[in-house]
């Protein structure tokens, strides 16, 4: 690994083994991120395939091209890796997240919702023909109740009266109010497919802009790292590197490097200076922020399926509401009572036929002919993908430390002639101060 590093690291191959050698590391590295970026373009940008395609072999043999010939394109494209563990990166990975879990949980939020407005449709529906249904009881008990008065008063012969009969219309056509119920449940159903779409669209729309753009971020800053370590001899030269301490040695000043200054860190083992470990705790903090907004996202998608199922099979547990219309009617009839007692004589009355008579029907709020799309669950899957993304984003906060020192050494590894410069600067630096303390 040693040698094929250095082989990748010159700037000019010596002979044709170690070209060959570069030549193949090269392809190796543009075949596997060519498939990643095509991945990428595909599955979280949501690109057409065959624009995926093109896109991903044309950059793929442009990346070939510049790393086989281009020094410090290789000291770029490989300080753009540990890049990915820094702010960029994280924003990369959170725009990933927030596509997956938008894109997987708003339809699934939407369906549930949809789902229950079936349900309050097919509640109102049934209801409403149950009880138009329920004037015809109305109308055959007035016919009943009009017929027995009718055959009573009949038995007089003093008096005749007129027809009888109560007459009661009852509205029998449902069609209309049917069609109106549709035709309201269709508009509902439209607007919540364009919000759905909306929301799709401006979601895909705005991560693939955030992800051009920290792409081309991820290249502009590594370019600028190593720009300023060319130009700038301060620039990130605050480590005890191993040529530090050799250089030290073989001057006979290790003495420097134990009274070292607190700004000075030594890149060894886990330990992070006390402005470092500070910066990762407000990196945290900034994260949690927005995991707490993904999760109140992926809370809706439960709630509203669990509003969706409830009402589904409360629906199907409603019975119907028995109706009962009792008409007990009893009548008498006196003949003249008030002049038939003024001259002493007993009023007499004669009973009317007696009518008694009970008329059942039920209410129904549900019928299994209703077309009510079952509730969508939430998507295990879309959870554990977010967890494992925002588990790596919460790695990358305590790893970017470690990512830009990982930056320095590869940008020593290429140019090490720079980097011994660099590395006296510092040692001379050092000199000066303990002489003027």
């Amino acid at each position: 690994m040693a040698d094929l590093w250095w082989v990748y690291s010159k700037p000019v191959p010596a002979d044709g083994r170690e070209l060959w050698t570069l030549f193949l590391q090269c392809s190796c590295i543009t075949a596997l991120i060519g498939g990643l970026f095509y991945n990428w373009m595909f599955a979280s940008l949501e690109y057409p395939w065959h624009l995926c395609t093109a896109v991903s072999i044309s950059f793929s043999l442009l990346l070939l091209l510049t790393l086989f010939s281009v020094h410090p394109a290789r000291c770029v494209f490989s300080m753009v890796m540990p890049t990915l563990g820094t702010k960029q990166g994280r924003k990369l990975l959170l725009s990933t997240c927030v596509v997956i879990s938008v894109v997987n949980v708003t339809p699934n939020i939407v369906t549930n919702v949809q789902t229950v407005l079936q349900v309050i449709k097919c509640i109102c529906k049934n209801s409403s023909g149950s009880l138009l249904n329920s004037t015809a009881l109305l109308q055959a008990a007035s016919q009943e109740f009009g017929g027995a008065i009718q055959e009573a008063v009949s038995l007089l012969t003093l008096y005749k009266p007129m027809n009888g009969r109560f007459k009661f219309s009852s509205l029998q056509n449902t069609s209309s109010i049917y069609r109106k119920m549709d035709l309201a449940g269709e508009k509902i159903s439209r607007d919540f497919l364009s919000t759905e779409m909306l929301v799709k669209d401006s979601v895909r729309a705005g991560n693939r802009l955030v992800a051009g753009f920290s792409m081309l971020y991820l290249c502009f800053e590594s370019t600028w790292y190593l720009k300023n370590y060319l130009t700038d001899l301060r620039f990130d030269n605050f480590y005890i590197t191993g040529r530090l301490e050799r250089l030290a040695a073989d001057r006979k000043a290790a003495h420097l490097l134990v009274g070292s200054p607190k700004t000075l860190i030594r890149p060894r083992g886990l330990w992070l200076s006390r402005e470092e470990g500070v910066q990762c705790l407000v990196r945290a903090v900034l994260l949690t922020l927005a995991l707490l907004l993904l999760l109140l996202l992926l809370a809706m998608e439960h709630f509203a399926f669990s509003v969706a199922d409830t009402a589904v099979r409360r629906a199907a547990q409603f019975s119907g509401v028995p109706v009962t219309l009792h008409i007990k009617y009893r009548a008498k009839i006196g003949i003249l009572p008030s002049f038939v007692e003024g001259f002493g004589f007993p009023s007499e009355e004669f009973p009317l036929r007696d009518f008694e008579q009970s008329y059942h029907h039920d209410l129904i709020s549900s019928s299994a002919h209703c077309r009510i799309s079952p509730p969508v669950p939430p998507n295990p899957s879309v959870l554990l993908v977010v967890g494992l993304l925002f588990c790596i984003l919460y790695s990358t906060v305590f790893l970017e430390t470690y990512a830009r020192r990982l930056c320095r050494k590869i940008a020593a590894s290429f140019f090490p002639s720079w980097e011994e410069k660099r590395v006296l600067y510092l040692y001379r630096k050092l000199a000066r101060r303990q002489k003027k303390e």
